[in-house]
Parts: C-alpha cells; structure tokens; sequence
C-alpha cells in the first residue's frame, strides 16, 4: 500500500515538471510587448534645430573660441524676442531699429501698469515727455516708434509706451515777497487754481518770503472745500517797490548831529546810519531754494505712479535760502518731481526776462526758476496781467498730466549714488521736446 502511493506521487511530480516550461512559455506569450519610443512631433513654424540662447535656425558651424564668444553675444535680428543692444547708441553708423514693441496697456489702464511695473521692477525708470511745435502748442499722435531714449549715451529700448493722461499731485509755491502791484495780480488769480484741476488731483500750499510756510497742512482734495481758505491765507500785501538811497536829502536819515542822526527813533549803526554819515542798505531776501525743498519733502510722501509737480509763482528771484540749487536739484531728481511755475514781475518783462536768466558772481540770483524748470522737465510760462496769469494754471495743469509715459529698465547698477544722464529724441524735426535731464537712483524704489 505504501509502495504504490510513493510510486503515485513521484509520477505526478515528473509530470508536474515536464509541464513547466509549456507552461510558462504559454504566460509569458499572453503579455503584451511594451510600445516603442516615438518621436516627439515636430513644432509648427520652427525649422532647424533650437539652440539655447540663439533660438531656432540653422545650426551654427563650429569656430574658434573668440568667433563663439562673438556670435553668442550678438541677438537673432529674426527672433521677437530679442532685445536690444543698450551698450551703444549706434550700429554700424545707423541708429538702432527696436525690434520689439514696448507694453501699450489699453486706454485708461497707463497708471496702474506703470505703478506695477515700479513695485516689482526696481531698475524701472519711467520718463514723462512734453512735445510741442515751433508755435508752443501740444504735439499729439505720436506713436514709441518715433521716440528714442538713451541713458549715459546708451540706448535704451521701451519697455512702456502710454498716452494716458495721469492725475497730479501739485504742491503750489506762492512768493510773498513780490512787489506790492504785482503781489495784488497774483492774489486775485488765486481763485482760478482750482478751476484747473481735478477730482482726482491733490494738491498743497506754501508760500515763502523770509523761510517757507505749509498753509495747507499737507495734501488735501483738488475740489475739497477747505482750498478756497487755505489760498485766502495765501494773499499777502507784498513789499514796496522802493528806490534805496543811503546819502543826501532824501536819505533815511538827512539830519546828523555829532556825525549821528537826530531822530531818537533811529539808533546809530546799523541799517539806521552811524558815525560816517551813510545808511547800509539792508540786503533783499528770497528763500526760494528752501521754499521749493519744502514742497518737495512733503511730494515725495506721495505714491509712485501720480505725477509729482511742483508748482511756483514768483519772479524767480532767490537771496538768504540755507539750501543751494545743487542740494534742492538733486532731491527733486531722486524723488521724480518735476518743477513749473508761472514767472511775474520783472522776469515777465520781454528782453529784462532773458537778461534776468544771466548770473553776475556775488550778487543776487535775478531768476533761478528757469534753471529748475530746464532740468526737471517742466515748463515756465511768462505773465505780466491777472488774466494771463489765470490762463497760465490751466494750460501748464494741462501740459502736466497729458504727457507721453516713456518706460524702460536702466541697464546701471540700481545703487551707486551717481546720476544718470537722460537724453529723449523724437525722429521728427521741428519739434522741442521736453523731459528731465537726468536722475538719480533711489533706495525707495526698491520697496
């Protein structure tokens, strides 16, 4: 019994054997084999093989180490995307062709894309360009083609273009120390500030003579109720217009006694008289450097994006102030603030106005304005009667907010505390283009 079962189980097991590779070989049949690679297909409107950094195109032949260097540094005029060489203005003798269009955000979309592009772009610079004709009127319906930046002569290509008119942050400067006459001119055409500006418009007051004075306190509505009292405590009676004479009859002090005058109410020395006889004729005051920095302290609190305009009525004249022209220039560039004014008095005189732009060492600035103005981009308009003057605040208000937008990322270090040179041209003759000479790089653009 034990014999026969031995012997059964070992032929099952033989069998069980034998039957092993048939049966694998009948599993391993019914898997099915793995797909083949297959080439990816090949992209639409690109011929040849891609190359990193050149792009798509034939294949470059091999050279030498030099021929290599050259040819990667230099961009397929083909590719849309190629930017612009900004290391020289020119090439080959011919002026640069921008091969690309800047960003030109649709109508009413400018100032947001601008305010964008300068959070997160700190190398972002952006320049407000005025255009006019020989006849000093506005030049409307050019397009980026026909403007050309360039920035330490190196050209710059657009990265923005916009036409969108931007609302204003004005900071008005009233000089007080004008003539009696003209000072009544100026105080009468106050009214007409209002007149030219916007809902959307801020604006603050000062007004200077001996130092600078906020009479608003700070920014405030265009249309806001308070503007009409703060520009009431803005009029001043001015100073009189007085022929100075320090010897003879009509001197200050005509009676001597004892080489003093006679009058107990005037003390010898001074700018009463003393021993010799002579009255010193006291020295004109004009704070207009510090007035003008003063403006521009409280502008530069205000959001990137809205135009930064400063805004001076005076005769232009600047005595006494502790800041120069070149600390209060510089400040205005850092903080992109422009500078117009309306010029009155003896600067508004045809023929005495241009004489009064020319300097004589160790004398009096006869009309600094014009040198703020030049340099910042902003414009200076000349006006001897009230009307005039009223005129004069709408049609610069104007001028400042419907401005060409250029854009484009300075290829400087962001910060090296030297000022960049700015050079706008238009591929048109006949045309005065307006925009500041230059600026410099600042810490709060990186925020």
């Amino acid at each position: 019994m034990r014999l026969s079962l031995a012997i059964a189980v070992t032929a099952v097991l033989n069998i069980s054997l034998c039957a092993c590779p048939a049966a694998l070989a009948q599993q391993q049949a019914a898997v099915p084999d793995a797909p083949a690679p297959q080439a990816p297909p090949p992209l639409s409107g690109v011929s040849g093989p891609i190359t990193p950094g050149v792009g798509a195109g034939e294949q470059p032949t091999p050279s030498s180490p030099s021929s290599s260097t050259s040819t990667s540094g230099t961009q397929d005029p083909s590719s849309s995307e190629a930017p612009l060489n900004t290391q020289s203005p020119t090439a080959n003798g011919k002026d640069e062709v921008q091969p690309t269009a800047p960003a030109m955000p649709e109508a009413g979309q400018g100032f947001d894309l601008v305010a964008t592009i300068m959070r997160i772009n700190v190398n972002f610079v952006e320049v407000p360009v005025t255009v006019k004709d020989t006849k000093g009127a506005l030049v409307a319906g050019l397009t980026w083609r026909d403007f050309k930046v360039f920035e330490n002569n190196a050209r710059e290509p657009l990265k923005l273009f916009t036409v969108d008119p931007f609302p204003l942050s004005i900071a008005f400067v009233v000089d007080q120390s004008l003539t009696s006459d003209v000072m009544a001119k100026v105080n009468n055409s106050l009214d007409a500030i209002q007149g030219a500006l916007t809902p959307y418009d801020e604006l603050a007051v000062f007004s200077y003579s001996n130092g600078a004075q906020n009479r608003s306190g700070g920014f405030t509505g265009a249309q806001s109720a308070r503007v009409p009292f703060v520009f009431s405590m803005t009029r001043s009676a001015g100073t009189e217009m007085l022929n100075p004479v320090n010897s003879g009859p009509m001197a200050g002090c005509n009676i001597h006694q004892n080489g003093n005058c006679a009058d107990p109410n005037l003390q010898p020395g001074k700018s009463a008289g003393g021993s010799a006889g002579w009255i010193s004729i006291p020295k004109e005051i004009h704070t207009l450097n510090d007035a003008i920095l003063a403006a521009a302290k409280e502008l530069s609190t205000r959001p990137k994006g809205r135009r930064r305009i400063i805004y001076v009525i005076s005769d232009g004249k600047e005595a006494g102030s502790k800041a120069n022209f070149k600390e209060v220039l510089r400040y205005l560039e850092t903080n992109d603030i422009s500078v117009y004014g309306t010029a009155v008095g003896t600067s508004a005189t045809w023929g005495e106005g241009y004489l009064s732009r020319v300097h004589l060492p160790l004398t009096m600035y006869d009309n600094i304005l014009t040198k703020y103005t030049l340099a910042t981009g902003g414009t200076l308009d000349s006006e001897r009667g009230t009307n005039g003057i009223e005129k004069s605040y709408a049609k610069i208000a104007e001028e400042a907010r419907t401005r060409y937008t250029l854009g484009y990322n300075s290829h400087e270090p962001f910060i090296d505390g030297k000022r960049r040179k700015i050079d706008v041209r238009v591929d048109r003759p006949g045309l005065e283009v307006i925009a500041k000479t230059g600026y410099y790089p600042s810490a709060q653009d990186s925020k």
